[in-house]
């Protein structure tokens, strides 16, 4: 895995995690969906990964510590840029019950690239991928094929352009919560 430099600490209970994305441009459905999903997995000691952008990651990161659970944030700048800047609140916030993390020094600005490289890390610290919605065109689908490339299992919620077509290309179709609860307690009894 890439060096990272960290705001926070990840701990043990970090390995059983799971990264949570999707659109910037999130639908009332989506955020309700990613607040559902979210709740009902870290009630079950799962940690969740995401991005810090606006949109699905934010609701994620948000309902995470709002139900006391852990996060991870990766970010596609360095610890010291922030991006977006609205979100600076959130990562002292996420800092101080999980991390935020990157694999860029400090100074480096949040170029496009760089979330390309973001998105492969969110994968490597997951078990696995939950994607709540996304147009056919979107990051998201690049995590997806990270996750593919690193033998990383992809759930994808029916409803949206990005999810519509993984399912068609053979990932998970998810409904509830439960089926990635079950999955990650498959990982307990390997």
């Amino acid at each position: 895995m890439t060096k990272l430099n960290i705001l926070g600490e990840l701990k043990d209970i970090d390995n059983n995690a799971v990264a949570v994305v999707g659109s910037r441009k999130m639908t009332i459905r989506g955020k309700h969906l990613t607040e559902e999903f979210v709740a009902e997995l870290v009630k079950n000691n799962i940690t969740i990964v995401s991005g810090l952008a606006r949109g699905i990651d934010t609701i994620a990161h948000i309902t995470a510590l709002s139900n006391g659970g852990r996060t991870i944030a990766v970010i596609g700048s360095g610890l010291d840029i922030i991006y977006p800047p609205e979100n600076k609140n959130l990562t002292l916030k996420i800092s101080k019950n999980g991390a935020v993390v990157s694999p860029f020094p400090d100074g480096t600005k949040p170029f496009g690239k760089n979330f390309l490289a973001r998105n492969k890390i969110i994968v490597e610290l997951s078990k696995a991928v939950l994607v709540i919605e996304g147009e056919a065109r979107s990051g998201t689908l690049s995590t997806a094929a990270h996750a593919a490339n690193l033998g990383v299992e992809v759930f994808a919620i029916p409803g949206s352009e990005a999810t519509d077509w993984l399912i068609a290309e053979g990932v998970n179709s998810i409904q509830k919560p439960r089926d990635i609860i079950d999955y990650l307690n498959g990982f307990d009894n390997c």
